[in-house]
């Protein structure tokens, strides 16, 4: 999400550490990331914002996001919004392939393929033309194949081929910024839900684009509870808060963006039928995880490890994550949210079991069975 707010801190006593110990001992049932084995290297290609950035803000702004971001798994900062890994990284561990390089990190020295992530930190479907609207993002991708199939023709090696952008998978999640920026212009919630058919329309846009460029896979994200993110709690006037805590006029807005794009998927298949247009209900997934946080072994689902303020939050928008003045909770705590609008690497590695199960998946494809047909 927006990339000028990030978040918060909290000290757990030994009971609490003691008892994610035992946890973690007792989630490889639970939460394990099943593996799977691929006769050729998957390609996966992401569109999106915060929640699958990978470092493309740093890399195409050169925003700094520092420590204590990505010390879980990295052990330094890579430009993700988490102590570590995100949902896209459990994803591609799932497949036994390497984790995604930013398109915009001209210093990586990737060849790119298995894929290219164009996710961005605060990304929208509109307005248009904004670094890093969706449709920059499939501009970008477009000049991305033309460029790499021209280099293809010239004798280039370990690049992707036209038939490898056909095998891809195109992944979208985005609309969340969409929502909670119209929220932010104090807009109503009639004047919010009224905006939704379009943010969608963007979306199917995109989907009709990336197919006319050869695209047949699609695995499409609706958009989380974001009535539960900490910072908006933090911001928000605190009226109608459901049984979880959480904003009930954002969740319902969330859940009729979800409903729009639900219908528009469905409205695809039919449209173009040699499609394979997968939508993941992670909105439940997430939801669930903050009302039955004790149940996974979580504590606090709406207070920020990384951040300022202390309870009931632990979010200041004046220190924020990673800036002069910020607490961290011990690594290990078993907290959901990192830093008021981002989830933690455990809090991810959760979501990416429940979205590689097909529990949430219309139709229920398999992820692994996409890159083996």
């Amino acid at each position: 999400m927006s990339y000028h707010s990030i978040i918060c801190s909290c000290n757990f006593n030994l009971f609490f550490l003691l008892s994610l110990i035992l946890y973690y001992l007792s989630i490889p049932a639970a939460f394990a990331i099943p593996k799977t084995q691929i006769g050729k290297t998957p390609v996966i290609f992401v569109f999106g914002d915060s929640n699958s950035d990978t470092g493309g803000l740093a890399a195409g702004l050169g925003f700094r996001i520092n420590l204590p971001n990505g010390r879980t798994f990295f052990h330094r900062s890579t430009g993700r919004l988490s102590d570590g890994r995100l949902v896209i990284d459990f994803l591609c561990q799932s497949l036994n392939s390497s984790l995604l390089t930013p398109y915009l990190d001209a210093l990586s020295g990737s060849t790119f393929a298995n894929g290219a992530n164009f996710a961005i930190v605060g990304s929208s479907t509109l307005p248009k033309y904004v670094p890093f609207s969706l449709n920059i993002q499939v501009m970008q991708f477009v000049h991305f194949k033309a460029r790499t199939l021209e280099l293809v023709s010239t004798g280039k090696r370990n690049l992707i081929n036209d038939q490898g952008f056909r095998d891809a998978l195109y992944l979208i999640d985005i609309g969340q910024n969409d929502i909670a920026d119209s929220f932010s212009k104090n807009l109503s919630y009639v004047e919010v839900t009224k905006k939704i058919p379009d943010f969608v329309t963007e979306i199917e846009n995109a989907i009709k684009t990336l197919y006319n460029q050869g695209a047949r896979k699609f695995w499409v994200h609706n958009t989380g509870p974001l009535g539960c993110l900490p910072k908006i709690l933090s911001l928000s006037p605190k009226k109608n808060l459901d049984s979880f805590g959480c904003l009930s006029s954002y969740n319902a807005a969330a859940r009729l963006f979800n409903e729009e794009l639900f219908h528009v998927s469905q409205k695809l298949r039919i449209q173009l039928t040699d499609a394979t247009i997968v939508y993941v209900d992670v909105h439940s997934i997430k939801y669930d995880l903050i009302a039955n946080a004790t149940k996974y072994g979580f504590s606090n689902p709406l207070m920020v490890c990384c951040g300022s303020g202390g309870p009931p939050y632990n979010y200041d928008v004046r220190v924020t994550c990673g800036q002069p003045g910020y607490q961290v909770c011990e690594e290990g705590s078993p907290h959901v949210n990192w830093d008021g609008i981002h989830h933690t690497e455990a809090a991810n590695k959760m979501i990416a079991s429940r979205i590689l199960s097909t529990a949430y998946s219309n139709p229920r494809v398999p992820f692994d069975f996409l890159f083996r047909h």
